[in-house]
């Protein structure tokens, strides 16, 4: 045991005065985190390779002149780092102030996204003022996209490029990319078209991982004047047999949105177009809130689960009275969890005695 922790540690550095270990490849920001140093920051997301864009967490390491992006900047033996200095307080606080002085909003609600109030969260926390450096602004919202799912507000965008990142590095989609530079920066599709023509899948990370809501949710955000606090359930997608965690949001009695599990072990943070959007059936007036059953005249009336399930077994009984056991076959999903797979092929096995049991991936 002890000789496994001698390998993964490498090395010791001296972190605000105290001496901590870091292990191969960590980087100042990495081994902070884990001191649990409030080191902040509004580009880096720890699924993505670190960028170095907002320059908020720089700290003073000793025998450099200047700051250092914590985020690219690999520990090694013997490093003197200061996380907070009154200087570096400034620096932040000056950076902040001119990021959110470009911005129309700083304020936006939660359900916008996941990490949609990381910068207002920083601008409280260094009580830094959103108009000290008014003047030309970046960033054009496209509101002409007529996708469903995402708006793209981009007045609010800071140019971190996490969404586009995110895309890249997480998704493999490559849907989103940057046009331009200085104020004339913005963060487009292929040939600046609308979402729907582009390769966006809509799996809606580049919502999730957005600081400022410059991307938005827009199914959730309608809910946005519904009364009520926003509560957070832990849960598990049924959409398939993955099992990506997420957590659902709810204001009352009602569904809002969702926002994935960054810790989900399945998932880590990923949702696919329907685990990310398709909620609102859940409050649908067309969904069905009891069992059907067929009519001899061909119309419907509704029954009690009791009524309708032994109904479906008389069926089922029926057929193999008249026409033998081989007269049922069952076709299980391919993205059924393993409990509803057992127990289909046990229905058909042990139900039948026949082994007409098969599932959709062979197609």
């Amino acid at each position: 045991m002890n000789q496994l922790a001698e390998e993964i540690r490498v090395g010791t550095l001296t972190l605000d005065g105290e001496p901590v270990d870091f292990r191969e490849g960590e980087t100042i920001y990495e081994v902070s985190e884990r001191c649990r140093r409030e080191v902040p920051t509004l580009c880096y997301d720890p699924r993505l390779e670190a960028f170095g864009a907002c320059r908020l967490c720089v700290v003073e390491v000793e025998g450099i002149r200047n700051p250092v992006a914590s985020c690219t900047t690999k520990a090694t033996e013997g490093m003197v780092v200061r996380t907070r200095t009154k200087t570096l307080e400034k620096h932040r606080k000056t950076l902040l102030e001119l990021v959110a002085s470009e911005n129309r909003d700083t304020k936006v609600d939660e359900l916008s996204g996941y990490a949609s109030q990381e910068m207002n969260d920083l601008l409280v926390r260094y009580d830094a003022r959103t108009g000290r450096f008014g003047g030309k602004r970046s960033g054009t919202s496209n509101s002409k996209d007529k996708n469903p799912f995402i708006l793209r507000d981009y007045d609010n965008c800071i140019s971190c490029y996490r969404c586009v990142r995110v895309c890249a590095e997480q998704e493999g989609d490559h849907a989103i990319n940057i046009m331009n530079r200085g104020f004339d920066t913005q963060i487009i599709t292929e040939f600046n078209n609308d979402l729907r023509d582009s390769s966006c899948t809509f799996c809606g990370q580049c919502v999730q991982t957005c600081p400022t809501g410059a991307l938005t949710d827009k199914k959730a955000i309608r809910a946005k004047d519904t009364p009520g606090e926003i509560k957070k359930t832990r849960s598990v997608c049924t959409y398939c047999g993955v099992g990506c965690s997420v957590d659902i949001l709810t204001k009352g009695d009602r569904v809002v949105g969702i926002h994935p599990a960054m810790d989900g072990p399945a998932n880590e943070g990923a949702l696919c177009i329907k685990g990310q959007f398709a909620f609102d059936f859940v409050h649908h007036p067309d969904r069905l809130s009891k069992p059907l059953i067929k009519q001899e005249d061909g119309t419907f009336k509704e029954a009690e689960w009791d009524e309708a399930l032994q109904k479906a077994a008389d069926g089922f009984l029926k057929v193999r009275e008249k026409y033998g056991n081989h007269a049922v076959y069952g076709v299980a999903s391919g993205r059924a969890p393993h409990e509803a797979a057992y127990t289909m092929q046990k229905f058909i096995r042990a139900g039948f005695g026949t082994n007409y049991i098969d599932n959709c991936s062979r197609a």
